[in-house]
């Protein structure tokens, strides 16, 4: 596989052969190794690296990867298992908060696409479709009638993510998941006298760094009308990079793992690997204008 042609390989495992390389050396800092088990020959760290970003890019079961890799079932879960573990420790390689700079070049880039001033990144929740888990699992129904896992996203007006938190059952809303993510508790010292768009969802007084559109009751001015459509052009762009780490990382469309723990490690690596990759530039050959995002929206009424 590390003979393909570039195009073939990118195609193939979403990133560029030498993104590859790079991300192998982030893995092996990280403490990937190259183990022996029950007598057989160690299984090489690219090996074990190309088997992760095959089944994070594709919903394959492990029987189907370890035919593929020529490897035994076992082998393939294990070294899989392995290398999602390190890259779910990886955090703060891959997703970063913005520094000074970075923040008022954010802010310049989504004034020029929105007209709205002081703004450095949008918010949003995603819902990541899982099984029943095993204990509690009427608590990760949600309103669309799946199980699903939260995810909550901030990005910056390039689409990366500069901040995640996962792991609340589906039921929740994105509002309480905001109130009990870490970034809330910072988030005065983190956004200081910037903002971030967000949707109807986050309409409340507890979040005074948000800006969100006004709800249309039908007696809007045209003035309301034009910044609620300024904060949609600024707003769809987390919608977009959710769109785009779905389609690029195809093992998010469906998780058939019922280990809640796995599931967040799986949905942190692929938030890792769509910043890791934002760069890349590699078009999706199924959305030449850009992946659409699945209706996971949950936009219930708030409630406080």
């Amino acid at each position: 596989m590390l003979e393909m042609d570039d195009h073939t390989f990118a195609g193939h495992f979403r990133i560029p052969r030498s993104r590859f390389e790079v991300l192998q050396r982030y893995l092996q800092e990280g403490g990937l190794q190259s183990d022996h088990h029950q007598g057989l020959p160690p299984m090489p760290i690219a090996k074990k690296v190309l088997m992760f970003l095959w089944y994070m890019a594709n919903q394959n079961c492990f029987r189907e990867i370890g035919d593929k890799f020529n490897v035994a079932l076992s082998s393939a879960h294990r070294a899989i298992l392995q290398a999602l573990t390190v890259m779910s420790t990886l955090g703060q390689t891959f997703v970063s908060w913005p520094t000074g700079c970075e923040k008022r070049v954010s802010a310049t880039s989504f004034q020029y696409k929105s007209g709205l001033e002081g703004v450095i990144g949008a918010i949003d929740g995603c819902h990541i479709r899982i099984q029943r888990p095993p204990v509690r699992g009427g608590d990760y129904m949600n309103r669309k009638s799946y199980y699903s896992v939260l995810l909550q996203g901030i990005v910056d007006a390039e689409g990366r993510f500069i901040n995640v938190f996962t792991g609340m059952a589906g039921r929740v809303h994105d509002a309480r998941m905001l109130r009990s993510s870490p970034f809330f508790q910072e988030w005065q010292e983190k956004m200081g006298e910037y903002h971030l768009l967000g949707d109807s969802a986050y309409i409340s007084q507890h979040f005074p760094f948000i800006i969100t559109p006004r709800r249309d009751n039908g007696a809007l001015t045209d003035a309301d009308l034009r910044r609620n459509a300024d904060i949609s052009r600024g707003r769809v762009i987390v919608e977009q990079a959710f769109g785009r780490m779905k389609c690029k990382w195809r093992r998010l469309r469906d998780l058939q793992n019922t280990c809640t723990v796995t599931v967040v490690k799986i949905i942190l690596a692929a938030c890792y690997l769509h910043n890791f990759a934002q760069g890349a530039l590699i078009g999706c050959e199924e959305h030449s204008l850009g992946c659409p995002r699945e209706e996971d929206e949950n936009e219930q009424e708030v409630v406080f």
